[in-house]
């Protein structure tokens, strides 16, 4: 356990002991070697369960709306953001939850280390960060790999690893190290296709959509609670998963979330079909920043983008 750790798990549980808090919201070490799972407890021993480490990949936000009275949560850099994001949109009151911040520097994307070592994770004895690299322990041997070459891609373009809104900050973080070129590479190839290789890919991609909607569930800006291709009067598409169908349920979500997305890769880390959702927030993550310089979650005092208007707005976006 290491330092950071165990001041997380002594404020959850000044924060539970003081009841200042009704639960605590953070990770706990997963079933499976290298992972961790979202921890959700009021019961003040469970924050001994508390871990902090390279693999904290949840955004914890999602289950903000889940939960009664009042929360303490564990938040990353761009978690915080999706916190403000809730606030903003009165999705969650900012009096109701107390924001713990923890230093991000990154987290490592296991299966980029299983195709850099050749091995199963359940293979290795341990992966941790010793400064900008990652290093990997096999029967003893050590193997290091520079951070960009092991982060999520999300993680690679991140310039706002440290929490924006807090109410307990754990360590301060320095910046990550970032590569934005490489994080955007799939976004770029497919700018450089013509409309007709861009149809053709995506066709493909959305032909092994099963629907399953992990993608919707584990976001956090994705908060309605009826989404749209629930309605039946009028049926806006199929139930069925036909590609031109799922390409509409995720082309109207895009702009859902826009201005409400931050970056954190939930929705392509949870599709079992591996289709790049990223690519899509990335890049009209990217045309909001273009039309609007606007980046989400950095003020909760701000009103969001896609639901506030001025009537002295310029309207040279519009194309």
């Amino acid at each position: 356990m290491n330092e950071t750790e165990q001041k997380l798990r002594n404020e959850a549980r000044t924060l539970l002991e003081q009841g200042r808090v009704d639960c605590i919201i953070g990770y706990e070490t997963g079933s499976l070697k290298f992972t961790t799972t979202p921890l959700i407890t009021k019961d003040k021993d469970d924050t001994d369960r508390l871990v902090i480490n390279p693999f904290v990949v949840n955004n914890l936000s999602v289950f903000l709306s889940d939960v009664d009275g009042k929360a303490g949560i564990v938040a990353k850099g761009c978690d915080s953001r999706s916190i403000v994001s809730l606030i903003q949109d009165q999705q969650v009151a900012r009096e109701d939850v107390v924001i713990i911040g923890v230093p991000c520097s990154g987290v490592i994307d296991l299966d980029k280390i299983e195709k850099l070592i050749g091995k199963d994770r359940d293979e290795l004895d341990d992966i941790a960060w010793d400064g900008d690299k990652a290093v990997v322990t096999i029967g003893g041997a050590k193997k290091e790999f520079p951070a960009k070459e092991v982060l999520m891609d999300d993680c690679l373009s991140c310039d706002m690893p440290a929490p924006k809104e807090y109410d307990i900050l754990l360590e301060e973080v320095g910046p990550l190290v970032c590569d934005n070129e490489l994080s955007r590479s799939r976004i770029k190839e497919l700018e450089e296709m013509s409309p007709e290789q861009r149809w053709e890919f995506w066709e493909n991609e959305f032909s092994r959509c099963i629907r399953c909607y992990a993608c919707r569930q584990v976001c956090p800006a994705c908060f309605c609670k009826r989404c749209f291709v629930e309605e039946t009067e009028p049926q806006w598409i199929s139930p069925l998963p036909k590609w031109q169908d799922n390409l509409i349920f995720q082309a109207v979500r895009m702009i859902h979330v826009a201005g409400r997305c931050t970056d954190c890769g939930e929705c392509q880390r949870a599709c079992p079909v591996n289709i790049p959702l990223r690519s899509l927030s990335k890049k009209m993550e990217e045309i909001v920043d273009e039309l609007f310089q606007y980046k989400a979650g950095t003020d909760k005092d701000t009103p969001p983008l896609m639901a506030a208007y001025e009537s002295e707005e310029a309207e040279d976006f519009i194309r």
